[in-house]
């Protein structure tokens, strides 16, 4: 599903159950991330697919990327997984006004 900025964070926050998951590169990663952000690199192919099938599917995960395109690509593989609860930030970091943290 995919969320502006404002209801991103509007339901990240009121969420107990909430999983912050950056699909970037390490390096895109390594300057800067939504903090306690956890990094799954969806340019990994299998092993990203291998990775996502360990998370805990009874979590909310919050995704996002640089600009919303490769999160919105790792929803649908986490739908396809039986996930139903991952969320696209749409507008990714470019549009990120929030706070960021370094790794």
């Amino acid at each position: 599903m995919n969320l502006t900025q404002e209801d991103w964070i509007a339901q990240l926050e009121a969420d107990e159950n909430a999983v912050i998951l950056d699909v970037r590169t390490e390096d895109e990663c390594d300057e800067g991330i939504i903090p306690n952000a956890i990094n799954i690199d969806i340019h990994k192919g299998q092993g990203f697919i291998s990775e996502i099938e360990q998370l805990d599917k009874s979590k909310n995960y919050y995704v996002y990327c640089r600009s919303g395109a490769r999160s919105a690509k790792a929803c649908e593989i986490m739908n396809e997984l039986g996930f139903d609860n991952a969320y696209n930030l749409l507008g990714g970091m470019l549009d990120w006004d929030g706070e960021v943290v370094t790794p």
